[in-house]
């Protein structure tokens, strides 16, 4: 078998979309398994830029199919504009390429709204949700009064489900002094564009039945990275879903014996987008300058990310929690020109060091990083696609995070372009 699992081991926007975009290459199959349309991915590829939030990366990829599995949470509405936009790029998706989970669940407009609307209320205690209904419909979910894919088919039922969920919710807004919704808005929009739907919809986990063989490369892409997880990141600044790894098989329907190798994507810095702790965080200088010449504002939102130095006691912590098997490292080039670079190599929680992130939120505001400083490099290694071709400052830093994080890097990118990548290992071979 050959199924590989690709996650970000940061808070997300390590450049997962270029990785998957290159490991798709190989792949029969690639399957988005966990989060929403709050995290995007960007592909460059030649002129092209394309950007993607609900369909995986691998849409570009002519002779690839894509599955949305039934981890992830879907805007229909948000789905049929993308799928769209793609088309218009002159990429065609149809049913021949694209599947959709049909126990997929659904966010609907008074989620969006119900999101906003608590966000909005917090002042300064805000979590930093994108606003797109991703929480509220994961409760729906648990709460066990969602919508599915599959309720799109029936009129009389899904008229009957969506009266109960905004009846529920409707207590909600009218206790906060808000207008309630009258789900008859919404339903005969959907109808219309469940049937038009319909035909991309397939039981998941048939499919993955399917390509669980020696014969296929299955690619599974999660969104968001580990510390956003909802059990293992930075609670309760986290994503309403589980984004490590053992997701990948309860997001598509796969057991975990199944699971070969899996990636960790990995910026050459760090960056967090809302709020949350951030140990590493630069408010000064340099942390400007990161943020310039890396271009980093949100790929959905347009939010500016903070900025600080690579935190290896974070990243090696995500190498644990997902067994992460291999480290993509993407950005590197941005740190071109900075004449000292710092990793940070521990923690001091009050008079004692810790080489792991607590779980305790009062713990993590009160963690200090403590840093190992490295020589930077002269010039530009934009474009760079040997190891050998990088300079021994940078060839320095690279070694030192693998040796930090407790895992090999097999991936180097050195630009937004997909061809400027030093590949040193490819993960289906050694699945």
């Amino acid at each position: 078998m050959s199924n590989v699992v690709v996650i970000g081991t940061q808070w997300g926007d390590e450049g997962k979309g270029k990785i998957v975009d290159w490991l798709s290459e190989k792949a029969h199959l690639v399957v988005r398994f966990q989060g929403g349309h709050n995290a995007g991915h960007t592909l460059v590829v030649d002129d092209k830029i394309f950007k993607l939030s609900l369909l995986p990366s691998g849409v570009v990829r002519e002779k690839t199919i894509i599955l949305i599995g039934n981890g992830v949470v879907i805007d229909p509405f948000h789905l049929k504009k993308e799928i769209d936009e793609i088309n218009n790029q002159n990429i065609a998706i149809s049913p021949e390429n694209l599947i959709i989970s049909d126990s997929a669940f659904l966010i609907l407009p008074i989620h969006q709204l119900i999101d906003k609307l608590r966000e909005n209320k917090k002042n300064d205690d805000k979590i930093g949700t994108t606003g797109r209904g991703i929480g509220p419909t994961y409760e729906d979910k648990v709460g066990r009064r969602g919508i599915r894919i599959c309720d799109l088919y029936n009129r009389e039922d899904l008229l009957i489900k969506i009266s109960k969920l905004y009846d529920f919710h409707n207590i909600w807004l009218k206790a906060m002094g808000e207008k309630c919704l009258d789900p008859n808005d919404i339903f005969e929009k959907l109808w219309d564009l469940g049937q038009k739907l319909k035909a991309f919809v397939q039981p998941s986990w048939l499919i993955i039945n399917k390509y669980n063989d020696p014969l296929y490369n299955v690619l599974y892409e999660g969104a968001q990275g580990t510390f956003l997880d909802v059990d293992h990141g930075t609670y309760p600044y986290v994503t309403s879903s589980n984004t490590i790894a053992s997701q990948a098989g309860i997001g598509v329907g796969l057991g975990p014996t199944s699971i070969a190798y899996t990636v960790g994507i990995t910026k050459a810095y760090t960056t967090r987008v809302g709020s949350g702790p951030f140990p590493t965080e630069d408010t000064g200088t340099d942390g400007i300058e990161l943020g310039k010449r890396g271009h980093e504002f949100g790929t959905v939102t347009g939010r500016q990310r903070r900025c600080g130095w690579f935190d290896a006691v974070l990243v090696k912590q995500a190498v644990s929690l997902s067994s992460i098997n291999g480290i993509a490292l993407t950005k590197l080039d941005v740190l071109d020109g900075f004449r000292e670079i710092k990793i940070c190599t521990g923690y001091k929680l009050d008079d004692k060091m810790i080489n792991y992130l607590p779980s305790s939120q009062e713990e993590q505001k009160k963690i200090k990083p403590i840093y190992e400083v490295l020589k930077g490099w002269k010039g530009s290694i934009v474009g760079l696609r040997k190891l050998s071709d990088l300079p021994e400052e940078a060839k320095n830093y690279v070694k030192k995070i693998q040796e930090l994080v407790g895992s090999e890097i097999i991936l180097i990118s050195t630009s937004p372009e997909r061809s400027d990548t030093i590949y040193i290992k490819d993960p289906f071979d050694f699945s």
